[in-house]
């Protein structure tokens, strides 16, 4: 039976262990989900079964540049609470990612994943000790990975919670930090009002319309407040449309015009996000407990 990359995954999110040991242990159990995770428990792996349960929404974002300024890395390795985030042993795990992504440029998360981190061990085998040794579900949630040929790369981190990456042509190492710093404080969702999917504004437009329909004002006095409220709308979410964080009476556009620049891409990351996170009542927690006994 072929053993699929959504076998593998399902396997994983169920146990917590690595992609490799999953991928093995499907082939010796012939894609049998439930045998291959029976076989994995008897293997040692309970533990990280039970760990994987539990929601890694905690973490941090880290970056590396390249010496030569033309590649960087962006990560997020996710924990499951605030106190192991900022301990040094998953700190240092969270920066070696990063600068093991640039160095090798992987073409995705799997391959990261299998990367040498030193010269006895892999990412994903310093994973499982590291959540062995801290007892909570570690996760390296994603990555992303920049190059330029002709630009500056633009980083900036903020609290270790926020990070960016920016590709700039023209301007100098400065403006592409400042632009970095600006898309984690604003968070425009893409550079320019041609890039913002079609989809979305055909949203915005229903909406737009059935607002201002409510003004009882001719069809003609509603076209124009839609398209008024949509071009607001567009400069909200799009980088050039948005007022200069360092200059607000100064909109992204112009400043990058005056420069002689040209924002090409960005990649924003932010600890967490799109993750449910689990909420609870400490007394019924308790009481859950005692119940338990």
């Amino acid at each position: 039976m072929q053993i699929t990359a959504s076998m593998v995954k399902e396997l994983r999110g169920r146990t917590g262990a690595g992609m490799m040991e999953c991928k093995k242990a499907l082939e010796a159990n012939a894609g049998d989900m439930e045998a291959a995770i029976e076989a994995m428990r008897k293997a040692g792996l309970a533990k990280a079964d039970k760990r994987a349960a539990r929601v890694a929404a905690e973490g941090v974002i880290r970056a590396s540049i390249a010496r030569d300024g033309r590649r960087a890395a962006m990560v997020e390795v996710n924990c499951e609470t605030d106190f192991v985030a900022k301990g040094e042993d998953f700190m240092h795990f969270a920066q070696a990612v990063a600068d093991i992504a640039v160095q090798h440029e992987p073409a995705d998360a799997d391959i990261l994943m299998r990367l040498p981190l030193n010269d006895v061990a892999s990412i994903e085998d310093r994973r499982q000790v590291l959540s062995a040794k801290l007892g909570e579900n570690i996760q390296v949630r994603r990555f992303a990975y920049m190059r330029t040929d002709d630009g500056h790369i633009g980083i900036y981190l903020h609290g270790g919670r926020i990070g960016v990456m920016v590709d700039l042509k023209g301007g100098d190492d400065a403006l592409a930090k400042d632009i970095a710093m600006h898309v984690a404080a604003s968070r425009p969702l893409c550079v320019a009002e041609h890039d913002v999917p079609g989809e979305l504004i055909d949203k915005e437009k229903v909406i737009f319309a059935a607002q201002a329909e409510q003004s009882g004002k001719p069809s003609e006095i509603i076209d124009k407040i839609v398209q008024g409220r949509l071009k607001k709308y567009l400069a909200e979410i799009t980088l050039l449309g948005q007022p200069f964080v360092r200059d607000p009476d100064t909109p992204v556009g112009k400043l990058l015009q005056a420069s002689k620049a040209q924002v090409r891409r960005f990649m924003r990351f932010e600890v967490g996000e799109g993750i449910e996170k689990k909420t609870s009542n400490f007394a019924d927690e308790v009481m859950a407990q005692i119940k338990g006994k």
